[in-house]
């Protein structure tokens, strides 16, 4: 609890300094927290936010679906709830978003120190190990970002989709407004079909990069 504390008061202090993020990492790393650690941190808590954000799509997709099956009773109701689920979607979105950026920042970091402490090596076998560790992790990593970034990608079309249904009802809760919905069903089931395809990706290869970095368990 008190490591949490001190991580949020430096965060505070990062952005009083401009956002300064060398100064940051700097603080973190006094206080034992090394970029390596702050790293794994970052992944998992992406990792999760694609969970969050895969599971909150599909609830918006079935919130969708009980709109387009309506036959009868409180429309209004229907529409407020995939109101509310696509507002919950967009936040999921943006904190995913959020998290990728994270990551980046910390790898960069990280990847920085550890290619300017190359230089610091006087057994050049020592080295050149540590350069090929390197080099390992950065293709892994530079794979982990590519699905992350492109499960990313598949979330707006969505985000748009979705919209566009809920701006549909809006003003026109009506049979000829739930007809027009049912024409779009396949491609938004598609949509979303692709972008649970893309998260699941996601997350099993911030798995297998994880796995790269913490130490195995014995």
């Amino acid at each position: 609890m008190a490591k949490v504390r001190i991580v949020y008061a430096l965060c505070l202090c990062a952005a009083w300094l401009g956002g300064c993020q060398s100064a940051y990492y700097n603080a973190l790393e006094r206080f034992g927290i090394e970029k390596r650690e702050l790293l794994v941190s970052r992944v998992k808590d992406a990792q999760d936010s694609q969970q969050a954000a895969k599971e909150q799509f599909e609830s918006a997709l079935e919130a969708f679906k009980s709109v387009v099956d309506f036959e009868g009773g409180e429309l209004e109701a229907r529409y407020d709830q995939l109101n509310a689920e696509y507002e919950q979607s967009v936040t999921r979105a943006e904190a995913v978003s959020e998290r990728i950026g994270a990551v980046e920042s910390v790898a960069e970091a990280l990847f920085d120190e550890w290619r300017s402490e190359l230089d610091l090596y006087n057994d050049p076998e020592l080295r050149a190990d540590s350069e090929r560790s390197l080099e390992i992790t950065q293709q892994r990593y530079e794979q982990l970002m590519e699905t992350m970034r492109r499960a990313e990608a598949t979330m707006e079309p969505v985000l748009v989709a979705f919209r566009d249904q809920v701006l549909a009802l809006k003003h026109n809760l009506n049979a000829r407004a739930i007809a027009s919905l049912r024409e779009e069903r396949a491609v938004v089931e598609a949509d979303v079909a692709a972008l649970i395809e893309q998260m699941n990706d996601a997350i099993r290869e911030a798995e297998a990069f994880l796995a790269t970095l913490e130490p195995p368990r014995g």
